[in-house]
């Protein structure tokens, strides 16, 4: 083998070894992107769910608040019928 044909056959290796390096080097890159889509992906979810979780101690709250006011509408309207039955039994006598 001449000089040239060494050096011809060596540029083509070279040329096959720089092909591979860019072609893993593109691979690495869509990976680290898919890396980082996967890590925002993941604190979009980990933001949702701290919303939610307020969301649901403040609806939480308010069922609370609800019946405890629906508790003293009910007393409130059992003391309305009393009165009005007593009322009506004192009307009826």
């Amino acid at each position: 083998m001449s000089d040239t044909s060494a050096i011809d056959a060596a540029s083509r290796r070279l040329g096959l070894a720089m092909d591979a390096l860019e072609a893993a080097v593109e691979r690495r890159r869509e990976a680290d992107r898919g890396h980082s889509g996967l890590s925002e992906q993941l604190y979009a979810l980990g933001d949702d769910r701290s919303r939610l979780a307020s969301d649901l101690d403040t609806a939480a709250a308010r069922i609370r608040m609800l019946e405890t006011t629906n508790r003293e509408i009910a007393r409130r309207l059992d003391a309305a019928i009393e009165s009005v039955r007593n009322v009506l039994e004192a009307n009826d006598r």
